[in-house]
């Protein structure tokens, strides 16, 4: 009896083992296996105060939520290619968070509409600003084997280069109006500077 019973474990261990070896590999989320979304969750909080109770949560077509955002974390007035530069950051981060929703107070959303993520306020859409996320829409900017990252970006110091940011997967928005605006360079280059070794992709 004993040993059909080591006889029975041993086989159910083979037969657990391979099991294993063969269980689907759970895919990373990428730009190759995962679309755009076409909404995304809005909590409103008064004011656009950060600290504030959630009111509702407001869904928002994603297209139209980056192009409100936009113009309220970069200057309207900006070099286009740091709007640019600017537009693949709001998407990106926009993104990501869709794929790592939050629950608070009984609600459950992507993003807010404040500084915890971005700034949005509806229908806040600027000509300038509206461009840029539409001339860079099928374009993202991501690592090496397409994951799906937040760019993430501060204010930074006005009027300077603020290359204290440079490397550091942060981009500072008046930093890529800086190297827009007086070093001339390209948007696809101020994302290289901010973001290392990330690479632009089209989708």
């Amino acid at each position: 009896m004993r040993t059909f019973r080591s006889l029975q474990l041993t086989l159910a261990s083979t037969a657990l083992a391979f099991a294993f070896e063969q269980a689907p590999v759970v895919s990373a989320q990428t730009i190759y296996n995962t679309p755009y979304p076409s909404v995304i969750r809005v909590a409103i909080r008064a004011n656009n105060n950060p600290t504030s109770p959630i009111l509702y949560v407001q869904t928002v077509g994603f297209e139209e939520y980056c192009e409100d955002v936009l113009p309220n974390e970069w200057m309207p007035g900006w070099n286009a290619e740091a709007l640019k530069a600017g537009a693949i950051a709001v998407k990106m981060f926009a993104w990501y968070w869709t794929l790592h929703p939050t629950t608070e107070g009984g609600f459950t959303y992507d993003v807010d509409n404040t500084t915890n993520f971005q700034t949005f306020k509806y229908l806040s859409g600027q000509v300038a600003t509206d461009l840029a996320v539409q001339e860079t829409w099928n374009m993202v900017f991501v690592p090496s084997d397409g994951s799906i990252k937040p760019l993430d970006f501060r204010a930074g110091t006005p009027d300077g280069s603020n290359s204290g940011y440079v490397g550091t997967f942060i981009m500072s928005q008046w930093g890529s109006q800086y190297w827009a605006q007086t070093a001339k360079l390209p948007f696809t280059t101020i994302l290289s500077l901010f973001y290392p070794g990330y690479q632009l992709r089209f989708v």
